[in-house]
């Protein structure tokens, strides 16, 4: 009877790293954020704040971060994943 080999699996390493940190002051209210940096890596590629009334982005090597209201938000997501229409 033939025995069976077992198959080595290729070993991966992790290419993305995301870390997240939670500021809940009150839910309620303004200063509430949830910031996600993420890298690539060892290398930054930027850094997501999240809160009530937008959302922030500031790439890896930039000094600015750029504001988008859900509403701009949800427009840029749908042309991204659906297309124009």
């Amino acid at each position: 009877m033939a025995t069976r080999r077992a198959r080595r699996r290729p070993e991966f390493s992790r290419v993305h790293i995301v870390r997240a940190r939670l500021a809940v002051h009150e839910l309620s209210k303004a200063g509430t954020s949830l910031h996600v940096e993420i890298t690539a890596r060892g290398e930054k590629i930027g850094e997501l704040e999240i809160g009530r009334g937008s959302l922030y982005w500031k790439g890896g090597k930039r000094q600015i971060r750029k504001r988008l209201r859900w509403p701009q938000f949800a427009e840029l997501m749908d042309k991204l994943a659906y297309g124009e229409s």
